[in-house]
């Protein structure tokens, strides 16, 4: 398996679980006279996806330097030990990259659900 399909992966679960995190907000069951109930309900969501964010950006940084370290251990630091340090440096660089993407899209799905909460209590009263 490639790397790259496990930063994919990582990522593209990552936005999955802004997805999750979004849905509680939107609920019935949310009390919609207790609008600071459910900004911090959305609040604590969008804290922890960003904690999973970096938790599986730090997750894929530290297997693509493992790999890199497997590699050059076992060549003599030639051509293939030099080509897996920079598919490593490559491969963190797009994990921080994907990471604060997927970050500002979470702080934009938050103001989006903050905005919507406010719109439908202000409807409401």
């Amino acid at each position: 398996m490639k790397l790259n399909y496990v930063v994919k992966a990582l990522m593209s679960f990552a936005l999955a679980a802004v997805m999750i995190f979004v849905s509680p907000a939107f609920s019935i069951a949310a009390p919609m006279n207790a609008e600071n109930t459910v900004h911090s309900k959305v609040s604590e969501d969008t804290a922890n996806t960003k904690n999973f964010v970096r938790g599986a950006r730090e997750t894929v940084k530290d297997a693509a330097r493992s790999n890199a370290s497997k590699v050059s251990d076992a060549t003599d630091g030639g051509f293939f030990a030099k080509k897996a340090r920079k598919d490593a440096a490559r491969i963190e660089k797009r994990a921080n990259e994907d990471a604060s993407r997927t970050q500002k899209a979470i702080d934009n799905t938050k103001q989006a659900v903050d905005k919507a909460v406010s719109g439908v209590k202000n409807a409401l009263d």
